[in-house]
């Protein structure tokens, strides 16, 4: 069970996108794929939990599977696949189900798991309270739709856009709203740069992020 950090904004729910399935890895979560001993959503916890007060997971299908984290899970509020949008969505109703504090959702991917860990107080800065603006991370000029900072207030705006628009593409909404993107360096590794919202995808991903995260932490080669 996730401890909420005091110092922690607390204005955000942190949501882990959690749906993706691993099918170029033999199928299943991707999440709950284990590097360097810690499956990626332990890892996706730990770095989510200081910057935020409360967690909760989106997933489709059966929650039990993610019970050993001890988090609450929420499914896609619409019907068929509407990509990371949904999940955002599930966020924005859960949070205001069960978080009457939360002002904002703080949104993460289940299998990214060396985001910055000042991912919620640079997102903050850039959005400076305002209740209608967007905060998406960048590497190197390129937008991370998924990792964001999303106002509560605009909830039933996007379940309107996934129901009744043209596309569900993130970036398509989010450029109806106000948007900051946030600029993050890359971190090195062993002398090579590294983006810290690189995701794992293949198998050859999984062999980077062992060795990623044994120097991170100092664990043995």
């Amino acid at each position: 069970m996730v401890t909420p950090n005091q110092e922690a904004p607390d204005v955000a729910v942190g949501v882990i996108l959690a749906g993706g399935q691993a099918r170029r890895m033999g199928g299943g979560d991707k999440p709950l794929k284990r590097i360097a001993g810690r499956t990626m959503l332990d890892r996706v916890i730990a770095r989510l939990s200081p910057q935020v007060t409360k967690i909760v997971l989106n997933a489709n299908g059966d929650p039990a599977r993610f019970s050993a984290t001890g988090l609450p899970v929420a499914a896609d509020p619409v019907e068929g696949f509407a990509g990371p949008l949904a999940g955002v969505l599930a966020g924005m109703r859960w949070a205001k189900a069960n978080a009457a504090h939360a002002r904002f959702i703080l949104t993460v991917a289940g299998d990214t798991p060396f985001f910055p860990l000042d991912l919620g107080s640079r997102f903050f800065a850039a959005v400076g309270g305002d209740d209608r603006t967007i905060a998406l991370a960048e590497t190197g000029g390129k937008a991370h739709p998924v990792f964001g900072l999303w106002p509560v207030a605009l909830a039933d705006d996007l379940h309107d856009f996934l129901t009744h628009g043209e596309t569900r593409k993130v970036l398509a909404w989010a450029d109806r709203h106000g948007r900051v993107d946030v600029p993050f360096d890359a971190i090195t590794v062993d002398d090579i740069s590294v983006d810290p919202f690189f995701n794992v995808n293949t198998p050859e991903d999984m062999s980077r992020a062992e060795q990623i995260a044994r120097v991170l932490v100092g664990e043995p080669a």
